[in-house]
């Protein structure tokens, strides 16, 4: 293919340490390569660096071996021997890497050659081997490998779920596409469907949390924290912001966000003019068009985003021309996929893997424009010199895919070609981020309750999950004789059971994102350089100084909140006149 002869299609870096040939068949391939790092003579600062290299680099082979394992697995959950070789990584691979990690992290952190280390970014990586050894506790690893072992359980059973309309069995991802029908009846059949198909696993759902809260409480309570919650945000490397934060981040939305979905509420229910705003009159275009299809296949999706990512920099086109050529994507929608969507980053080779649920809508496309900002990132980080410059933490990371979403918004005449269509696909994106922010705080307030009350019952979480729900929500929908659907809404939402407290860095980065957009609309050459100069330092620096590289404030006050929430309005109004 021409395309494929026109671009550079990038190899891994040569293995110094572990040797071209190394294959990972059982622990004991790799266990001499860690002894070797934990019994190594550093005699130098020259010592200490090459020691840092060559753990990245046998981390590196171990990240992206794990990485395919899950890849495979998530896209054929019901293969026996994919979930075999997952379990495999998890169980016989992980508890030993968890007790040599911590083995390595001890032997250098108080080196004396440290000091003499100056490349951006060990200061960064010194922090967090000090935080990660002062929570580590033997007992607490074969507890997080059965928690890994119970949290690859939701996708089985969300994969699971298949619906029959009309005859035909469907994934609920492709179910929901008819939610955007513009006759109700349609409309409410689907939501109907898929709402009792969930509800069917509720039980077990339930269960399963009840397993994975009681696991997760035990590894924070024998680390010496009072409660999970307080062990994450030390696992997670939290360093920039506390809990407090986030509550305030909750009342800052409640305030300033969660007024316009009443107005937005009001406005939909006029528009189709209903008695009543039910849950599946959410997603139909208001003035009752039909639903935007901005592609057909996964193929049209993958290309149109393409030339959409190219017209803003040649740069961009081609981390997914390389990406589309080595087969490094899983787009459409299917039974026995996992759900949802995800860029994973393959640390050796250093070209992500995009996967989603793919079907024709509006949401599929924003997610690979979601999913391809991550993907950029892992391409402007590959040569960072060492594995642990390249993993961002999160609220990072999501500053790259969200601020994607928008400022490529001038090329979505790339889906669109009709000037109304691209108007109405512009609205609903907006209208989806003032909708985003509540719902981040839904999830995050309603996952430190859980872990603030670790002994709940199933009864008693549920009740909180309506209490913070409504908290959140529109007071115009009419809920009346769905409140069994409405008490499960949050089953549906991955991370809660398979990357707790992995939430409210969207909303912190969607803050941003909206920022760097607001900088791209004034003037395009430096919003862009401020995003990629953000991207480019990876994990070298703290997360403050990230985001002031791409010119946006790490803030999540009401007050910046307000301001940046009156951008968008400005801009929706706009677009509607």
């Amino acid at each position: 293919m021409i395309e494929q002869e026109t671009i550079h299609i990038p190899s891994r870096a040569s293995r110094v340490f572990i040797g071209e040939e190394f294959d990972l068949k059982s622990w004991d391939d790799v266990q001499p390569l860690f002894e070797n790092l934990q019994n190594r003579e550093i005699n130098s600062a020259a010592d200490l660096k090459q020691w840092f290299s060559d753990r990245s680099e046998v981390e590196s082979y171990l990240s992206e071996n794990f990485a395919w394992r899950y890849i495979r697995q998530t896209c054929d959950t019901a293969n026996t021997s994919l979930i075999n070789a997952l379990q495999f990584f998890i169980t016989e691979i992980q508890p030993k890497l968890a007790e040599y990690g911590n083995a390595l992290d001890k032997k250098v952190v108080d080196n004396p050659f440290l000091s003499e280390l100056t490349e951006p970014g060990f200061t960064i990586t010194l922090r967090g081997m000090k935080k990660a050894i002062e929570i580590f506790r033997d007992e607490n690893i074969p507890i997080i490998t059965e928690m890994q072992t119970e949290e690859r359980r939701y996708g089985a059973i969300a994969g699971a779920m298949t619906v029959t309309l009309d005859g035909e069995e469907m994934t609920l991802q492709k179910a929901a596409d008819r939610l955007q029908s513009t006759d109700r009846k349609i409309r409410e059949e689907a939501w109907r469907a898929i709402s009792e198909r969930r509800y069917q696993d509720h039980d077990k759902l339930d269960e399963l949390l009840n397993s994975l809260v009681t696991l997760r409480n035990k590894v924070g309570q024998n680390a010496g924290f009072d409660n999970y919650r307080d062990y994450m945000f030390a696992a997670m490397g939290r360093f920039d912001y506390t809990p407090q934060d986030c509550f305030d981040f909750h009342e800052s939305v409640k305030k300033a966000v969660v007024p316009l979905l009443n107005n937005m509420a009001t406005g939909r229910k006029e528009s189709l003019q209903v008695d009543a705003l039910r849950p599946w009159d959410t997603k139909v275009d208001p003035k009752g068009l039909p639903p935007l299809k901005p592609f057909a296949t996964g193929e049209e999706l993958l290309d149109k985003t393409i030339r959409c990512f190219t017209r803003l920099n040649p740069f961009l086109g081609d981390c997914l021309r390389v990406m589309k050529a080595m087969n490094h994507l899983d787009l459409e929608s299917r039974k026995g996929k996992a759900p949802g969507g995800y860029n994973y980053p393959l640390d050796e080779i250093g070209v992500p893997f995009i996967f989603m649920n793919a079907t024709s809508n509006l949401r599929d496309m924003v997610t690979l424009l979601h999913e391809g900002g991550h993907a950029v990132h892992s391409f402007v980080t590959r040569d960072l010199a060492l594995n642990s410059f390249k993993h961002t933490p999160s609220e990072v990371a999501e500053l790259a895919s969200m601020s994607m979403e928008l400022i490529t918004m001038d090329f979505w005449d790339e889906f669109f070609e009709n000037e109304e269509d691209l108007k109405r696909a512009k609205i609903q994106h907006l209208e989806s981020i003032i909708e985003t922010l509540p719902w981040v705080a839904t999830v995050d307030k309603f996952q430190h309750w859980m872990y603030e009350n670790p002994t709940h019952s199933a009864e008693e979480r549920t009740a909180a999950w309506v209490r913070i729900y409504e908290e959140f929500t529109d007071s115009v929908m009419d809920w009346n004789g769905l409140e069994n659907f409405k008490k499960y809404l949050w089953q549906r939402q991955l991370h809660i059971y398979e990357v707790p407290f992995y939430y409210i860095e969207y909303g912190i980065a969607q803050l941003g994102a909206i920022g760097v957009w607001k900088n791209y609309r004034q003037d395009p050459a430096a919003g862009l350089k401020g995003y990629l100069d953000a991207l480019k330092l990876g994990y070298t620096a703290p997360i403050g100084e990230i985001y002031q590289a791409a010119n946006v404030p790490f803030d999540f006050s009401e007050k910046n909140i307000t301001e940046l929430i009156r951008f968008v309005s400005d801009e929706l109004e706009a677009l509607k006149k």
